[in-house]
């Protein structure tokens, strides 16, 4: 199954690519760097073609946000709280939030659609979104085409030793989403102190 997959990559990597970089593609651009490494890709390509990817998918949710309030409104309340702190962020950062957006977990498809539901410029947020996907794309697999084989022999590490790379991991995981779950509470106790001031 691993060697069909790989496969699979190489023979169809820039579709594969495109396609999974529209749905949040870190491990993709991992992936393309690794393959880049190798010789089975393209490096500028593979960005290129990632980053298209990135844009395409932000895009998507952004015209969700634009035509589809009524939708919104009834399909995304549990995503409330996301909402609001993707509202202040956009509020006290501006346009430079559009090419953060992608680094921030668990905003980045709520970002996109909250600027859809402003009356931000269409054209403004898709060159800004476009440079902000070539980037996000090249400081990823940059360092994945770079260190590729230190990469290949850590996977090969992991596989070997998966009782111990599995543990590992979801500590990784957990200390990212914990860090992030901190950050939105002092998004929102920072807009309440605000309020208060008042």
């Amino acid at each position: 199954m691993e060697a069909y997959f790989i496969d699979l990559l190489k023979e169809y990597g820039y579709i594969i690519l495109f396609f999974w970089c529209i749905m949040e593609g870190e491990m993709a651009l991992i992936m393309a760097g690794i393959l880049s490494h190798t010789g089975d890709m393209n490096l500028g390509l593979a960005i290129f073609v990632a980053g298209l990817g990135g844009f395409a998918g932000d895009q998507i949710y952004f015209y969700i946000g634009r035509y589809n309030k009524s939708y919104i409104t009834k399909k995304l309340r549990s995503q409330r709280r996301k909402f609001a702190i993707a509202h202040i962020l956009m509020k006290r950062y501006g346009s430079p939030i559009i090419f953060i957006q992608r680094y921030l977990y668990g905003l980045r498809t709520i970002l996109p659609i909250s600027i859809g539901l402003t009356r931000y410029d269409a054209k403004k947020y898709a060159i800004i979104n476009l440079f902000s996907a070539w980037c996000w794309a090249a400081i990823t697999i940059i360092p994945a085409w770079l260190l590729g084989e230190h990469i290949l022999e850590i996977l090969s590490k992991a596989k070997e030793y998966w009782y111990v790379a599995i543990p590992l991991a979801c500590v990784f995981l957990g200390a990212i989403i914990y860090a992030f779950k901190r950050f939105e509470h002092n998004v929102l106790a920072k807009r309440k102190d605000r309020k208060h001031e008042f």
